[in-house]
């Protein structure tokens, strides 16, 4: 199964996102298309662009950007709610249609300010029941015509999308990217996701839940191809291990001075809350996870975060690869200088 590279762009409302340099027009569309034409040229395959009230909005962000490049392909995070499943079908397999199949989807369905844009979640089990809704309607209009779906949360009555989305490396339509580690969220995962996200757990930890997951898709009747798996992390990579450690507990030191704002949803999700509890486990943890970042403010990727050279971090993504881990979503700040180091250092390292 061939390994996918992708990296992430900050469409943030405000500048400095995670210690990012704070530069005049952060978010501007020059600066952006900046972000995902390094990425084209330095060896990624596209770049996570993530979702939430309060930011630019993500699919005009994807969009404009699938526009002005060639290869790069957005993982364009949206929300059941936020979307109703019939629009988006049709919005993103346009976009796929004019982008010659770049398109890739990650569903979120943690937490967000849905009283501003007029929707209310409920639940977990709410939650997540209805995203399976969401999530099974997607695939049946961009893979069938006449679609009739009527479920709890959501209807259609003779509905076909057109155009269709472009076939591509082996795939019908944009894969589905999915996170969560609720039991709940693990049910969507194991039958309904193509690429379930793992954030920055320990190998053994990853392992258990990918072992889970299998097991959990056999268990509930799982009708679509095996599913994937990807790491979210951020990978803090300097020309030598020494330099690299020194640069991490620095940046901590910022963050514990307040210097880094902290993420307003930390303590979100159970996939969050799992992260934070790693730090009790030790400072550091198999070789270089270090677990200091979540103590401080970081969260979601930002919680954990691989640490070392070139080599030491190539050491540890493999290791999670021989778990079955095929999709890397990597990161670090400054967003642009690193999208070229990890690109030229990290990455030939990874394919080689």
């Amino acid at each position: 199964m061939s390994l996918q590279f992708l990296w992430y762009i900050p469409n943030q409302a405000q500048p400095g996102h995670r210690g990012d340099d704070a530069v005049t027009d952060h978010n501007s569309l020059e600066t952006l298309t900046g972000h995902a034409k390094a990425l084209e040229e330095h060896g990624w395959g596209g770049a996570l662009i993530g979702a939430g009230w309060g930011r630019p909005d993500t699919f005009t962000v994807a969009a404009a950007l699938a526009a002005r490049t060639t290869t790069f392909q957005p993982l364009i995070a949206v929300r059941p709610g936020y979307w109703h499943p019939a629009k988006f079908a049709s919005a993103a397999a346009t976009l796929d249609h004019l982008t010659g199949g770049r398109v890739l989807i990650n569903i979120v369905s943690g937490k967000d300010n849905l009283a501003a844009y007029g929707d209310s979640e409920g639940d977990q089990a709410h939650r997540y029941a209805r995203t399976k809704e969401f999530i099974q309607i997607v695939r049946k209009l961009w893979s069938e015509e006449n679609v009739t779906y009527h479920g709890e949360h959501f209807s259609v009555t003779g509905s076909t999308v057109v155009p269709r989305p472009v076939p591509r490396d082996g795939r019908p339509h944009p894969r589905l990217y999915f996170g969560g580690a609720s039991e709940a969220a693990e049910q969507v995962a194991a039958t309904e996701a193509d690429v379930q996200l793992f954030w920055g757990e320990p190998l053994n930890g990853v392992g258990e839940r990918i072992e889970r997951l299998r097991q959990l898709g056999e268990k509930l009747g799982r009708e679509h191809p095996p599913l994937e798996f990807g790491l979210r992390i951020t990978t803090l990579v300097r020309d030598t291990t020494e330099q690299a450690w020194a640069d991490a507990e620095a940046k901590v030191a910022e963050m514990a001075r307040g210097d880094i704002s902290r993420d307003p949803n930390r303590h979100a999700a159970v996939g969050q809350q799992r992260l934070l509890d790693l730090a009790a486990r030790g400072e550091v943890l198999d070789d270089n996870l270090y677990t200091a970042p979540g103590r401080f403010g970081g969260g979601g990727a930002g919680t954990t975060w691989l640490v070392g050279s070139a080599e030491d971090v190539a050491r540890s993504l493999r290791k999670y690869q021989a778990l079955g881990v095929t999709h890397f979503v990597l990161s670090d700040t400054p967003y642009l200088p690193e999208i070229k180091r990890q690109g030229d250092h990290l990455l030939p390292l990874l394919r080689g």
